[in-house]
């Protein structure tokens, strides 16, 4: 995992780079959470795809919900960035055209998409 803190509009965001699932569940999406936001003081984060573990993109294993669930209750805003263009699940196209709508999650294309969506919050 490589962590780096890019500032946009006096907002600090750790972008968050993995090869390998990172966030496998509620527990270790805080973990990352709370380090990001004491070491780097951050509130925002950008991950990519590849750092969450597949399950999250099951909507049925109530992973992504749980751990949306933390980014909302600990005030923190998430843009996760890949190739969602591939997706056939309905309802996980759903979910991530309706968490596109708000200003908390995001699912993104690139990096500074990422950073535009959350910085226009």
């Amino acid at each position: 995992m490589q962590i780096s803190v890019k500032e946009v509009n006096n907002m600090r965001c750790a972008i968050v780079q993995s090869t390998e699932p990172i966030i496998n569940d509620s527990q270790s999406a805080l973990d990352i959470m709370m380090s990001i936001r004491y070491e780097d003081n951050c509130d925002c984060i950008v991950v990519n795809k590849e750092a969450f573990a597949e399950q999250f993109f099951v909507l049925s294993s109530g992973i992504a919900g749980e751990i949306l669930q933390k980014i909302v209750n600990y005030h923190f805003q998430l843009a996760i960035v890949g190739d969602f263009s591939e997706i056939t699940s309905k309802p996980l196209q759903d979910f991530i055209y309706e968490s596109n709508q708000g200003k908390t999650i995001f699912f993104v294309a690139d990096t500074d998409e990422a950073l535009d969506k959350l910085k226009n919050r």
